[in-house]
C-alpha cells in the first residue's frame, strides 16, 4: 500500500503514526504585555547540543508570544501529569491562563521570564533564535513554522538525577503518536548501545 496527498488510499495521514512517538514539548511563553501561554508540542526536539526547536501550524499563540517576549520554556510532560498536558491544548482566548485552566502551579525559570510547569520534573529555558517558515513545494504561504531556541538553563528535579545522570525512565515522560494515541517510557525497556571504536 502507497499513501500520498493525491492518492489517498488511507482515511488519514499515517505520518504522524509512523514517524512516533514523538517527544511533547509543552511550551511556556510570555507575551510583551507580559501575557503567558502554555501549550503542547509533540512537533518537538532537540536539533543541536544547545538547541531545540518546535514547529507550530498556523501562527498559534505559542510561536507569537516566542517571538514577542524573546524566550519560551519547554516542560517535561509526564505520565502523571498527562491529563493537565491535555487540558493546556484547549483553544483558549488569548489571555486566558492555561495553567490556571490546567489547574497547575507555575514556578520561577531561572534566567528567562516565562515560568515552567512546577509539577515538570525537568524544564528546558531557551532564549528564541528565529522562527522559520517551512515554504511547502510549489511555493506559496506558508502553513507550519519552525521556532528554534537556545538552550540557557535546564530545571531538573534532584530525586531524577543517578550517578550524575538524569534517569529518563524514571521521570515517566509521554510522547505522541498518530490518531489520539501517547505512549510511555517503561524502565524495563531500556538498553543500551556504546558506539563502536573510533566512531
Amino acid at each position: 500500500m502507497h499513501y500520498s496527498a493525491d492518492e489517498r488510499t488511507l482515511p488519514h495521514n499515517p505520518l504522524k503514526a509512523i514517524v512516533a512517538p514523538r517527544p511533547i514539548g509543552w511550551i511556556s511563553s510570555m507575551d510583551k504585555m507580559g501575557r503567558l501561554n502554555l501549550a503542547p508540542y509533540s512537533f518537538f526536539n532537540a536539533v543541536a547540543d544547545d538547541m531545540v526547536m518546535f514547529s507550530s501550524t498556523g501562527r498559534k499563540d505559542a510561536l507569537t508570544f516566542a517571538e514577542e517576549g524573546g524566550e519560551f520554556v519547554c516542560s517535561l510532560a509526564t505520565y502523571e501529569l498527562r491529563d493537565h498536558m491535555n487540558a493546556t491544548s484547549a483553544p483558549l482566548e488569548r489571555g486566558h491562563s492555561e495553567f490556571e485552566h490546567a489547574g497547575l502551579e507555575m514556578a520561577p525559570s531561572r534566567k528567562v521570564r516565562p515560568p515552567r510547569v512546577a509539577a515538570a520534573p525537568a524544564a528546558i529555558e531557551c532564549r528564541w533564535l528565529q522562527t522559520v517558515p517551512l515554504v511547502p513545494l510549489g511555493g506559496g504561504s506558508p502553513t507550519n513554522h519552525m521556532v528554534i531556541g537556545q538552550v540557557v538553563s535546564i530545571y531538573v528535579d534532584e530525586r531524577f538525577v543517578r550517578d550524575g545522570r538524569v534517569d529518563t525512565a524514571a521521570m515517566s515522560p509521554i510522547q505522541r503518536g498518530g490518531y489520539f494515541d501517547y505512549f510511555a517510557i517503561a524502565a524495563e525497556q531500556r538498553f543500551e548501545l556504546v558506539r563502536p571504536k573510533g566512531g
